[in-house]
């Protein structure tokens, strides 16, 4: 096998995020659920004989190659397993990065997952989420695969079984960063934890969302346009809330469909928000799986 075509590398978003504490070392200690949705990087890798890393095509402007997540996570990979192997990696994005939508983080599972396979490296899903904590929070959830209750700092993950969702994906034309969220002294660090059982009772009960997101005022208070735009989806009736540490906002809905709807009139409207407020918007199906979770064992 010497090349791997168009694989994907899916968006997250957190149906709620609560910050329920803080380390001695400042990492901060939450409480979210992840869910995959269907808006997603693609990429493809081509085998490369001599060690060499390279990279092509939508490469995100002004990221050097050391903070480049996906090198990152290609280098891990043969530093682990001592391969001889390099790689040719192009890139095709659809994730907005400081969206709070994951998508370096995401990209940087497909790639884990991919040179685990293109170069026999054979590791399993424990051995390359342990490579996969020191890229970043957000890393682990998605080479683990599947819709997850994360607590910790996001390595501690449990599986948890979600109903068939639309969900209308609203971008603000804004770029947050997660750092300057995390260091706000205006952050709420002491929401009381949950059981896993307790949002699984809601879930079962209630059709909207659970919780909150923790870090959503932070954002609102420094980003007026992410204020516009969460104000405009309220007023259409939408229960909307942010992913992430931002920019993006999300509304949960029955179905697919509803979601289109919603994103269509979105669309529709884009052009008379005379502030600029909302720059994309995406109608999304929930996933069950990560689309590549059965590519590794365990």
């Amino acid at each position: 096998m010497r090349s791997l075509y168009d694989l994907p590398a899916p968006a997250k978003l957190n149906l709620f995020l609560h910050v329920v504490g803080r380390r001695p070392d400042g990492h901060h200690l939450l409480q979210t659920v992840f869910r995959f949705i269907d808006l997603a990087d693609a990429f493809d890798f081509e085998r490369v004989e001599g060690g060499e890393l390279s990279r092509e095509g939508d490469v995100p402007p002004g990221l050097p190659e050391s903070e480049d997540l996906v090198l990152r996570a290609a280098r891990a990979l043969r530093q682990a397993t001592g391969v001889p192997y390099g790689a040719r990696i192009h890139y095709r994005k659809r994730i907005p990065a400081g969206g709070g939508l994951g998508g370096g983080s995401s990209d940087a599972a497909t790639t884990l997952i991919a040179l685990n396979r293109l170069w026999g490296t054979g590791l399993d899903r424990a051995a390359l989420m342990r490579l996969a904590v020191p890229l970043g929070a957000d890393v682990p959830v998605f080479v683990f695969g599947q819709p997850a209750f994360a607590q910790g700092i996001g390595e501690d993950l449990a599986a948890v079984a979600l109903p068939d969702r639309g969900y209308l994906v609203v971008r603000p034309p804004v770029h947050v960063s997660t750092a300057e969220v995390f260091a706000a002294q205006d952050l709420t660090r002491n929401t009381p934890s949950v059981k896993i059982s307790v949002f699984a009772d809601w879930q079962s009960r209630h059709q909207g969302l659970y919780g909150r997101n923790d870090l959503e005022d932070v954002v609102l208070s420094r980003h007026p346009q992410v204020l516009s735009a969460l104000r405009m989806m309220r007023d259409a009736g939408l229960d909307a809330r942010m992913t992430g540490s931002g920019s993006c906002l999300f509304a949960q809905l029955g179905d697919l469909a509803q979601a289109r709807m919603h994103r269509d009139r979105i669309i529709s409207k884009i052009a008379s928000f005379e502030d600029g407020s909302i720059q994309q918007a995406w109608a999304c199906a929930g996933l069950h799986d990560h689309p590549l979770r059965h590519w590794i064992s365990g």
